[in-house]
């Protein structure tokens, strides 16, 4: 894949510090979807899951030490140099599904996933701001890791996965009052 160059300011969506990718720089990425890329934002390197807008681009968060490094906040323009990475980082597992899996006796069933699968997992939990949807969520993974299902069924990819800073699967333009 070929180096992705640009310049764009940091946004900030509901306290957010968001990194969105031009529709031009997303089209030469490989997938709509979730894609791992490995970059430098002011020279700064970083390694990072970029999420589907849910609009046909991806974005990132922007962390509070990259933030730091780079001395870039929201409302400043930054440049940008990222590859495509095949090399997945292990995502961060929310407490109630560890919990469940635990509870479960499946955690040898979730470590044997791909950490690609684990993010798909992860990403269809969070998908819902209704703590009842999210926790049915958690028993259907946990029965479907049963019967050997190694991802979610059923799911759109594409979509903006994060409810902070979505309205039904698109990532926001701007700060929600």
């Amino acid at each position: 894949m070929a180096t992705i160059q640009f310049e764009t300011k940091i946004l900030d969506i509901n306290g957010w510090k968001i990194i969105r990718f031009p529709q031009n720089a997303s089209e030469a990425l490989s997938s709509r979807g979730m894609v791992m890329v490995k970059g430098a934002m002011n020279e700064i390197d970083f390694e990072t899951i970029l999420e589907p807008d849910g609009a046909g681009s991806h974005w990132f968060r922007v962390s509070d030490g990259l933030s730091k490094e780079a001395q870039a906040g929201a409302g400043d323009t930054v440049t940008l140099t990222v590859n495509q990475s095949d090399v997945w980082i292990e995502p961060d597992i929310p407490p109630d599904l560890l919990s469940s899996l635990a509870s479960s006796d499946l955690q040898t069933q979730w470590d044997q996933l791909t950490t690609k699968a684990r993010w798909e997992w992860i990403r269809w939990i969070r998908f819902t701001k209704n703590p009842s949807t999210r926790n049915k969520r958690i028993k259907a993974l946990c029965s479907m890791l049963k019967a050997g299902k190694r991802r979610p069924c059923c799911f759109d990819y594409s979509r903006c996965t994060e409810t902070a800073v979505s309205k039904s699967g698109v990532l926001l333009d701007k700060q929600e009052s």
